[in-house]
């Protein structure tokens, strides 16, 4: 189990809301676009239930610029 994994939807919703994300829109099927007004970055975020995979997790970090450990240290 990695640093980044036991993280489910709701979890990373709340820690993104955080760094200044909001729901922007619903996407394909169960993902959602969130939006951060003041950076302008957008990430998709898959909802879907049990644990998000930590590869998922990274790849939703990379797209709003957001360090793993401040996405911890937010946790």
């Amino acid at each position: 189990m990695g640093r980044l994994s036991g993280f489910r939807y709701r979890d990373i919703v709340k820690i993104l809301k955080k760094f200044g994300f909001e729901f922007h829109r619903q996407a394909a099927g169960s993902h959602e676009i969130s939006l951060n007004p003041t950076t302008g970055r957008f990430t998709t975020i898959p909802n879907h239930s049990g644990d998000m995979a930590e590869g998922t997790l990274r790849a939703i970090l990379k797209q709003a610029h957001i360090e793993p450990n401040d996405f911890l240290s937010s946790s």
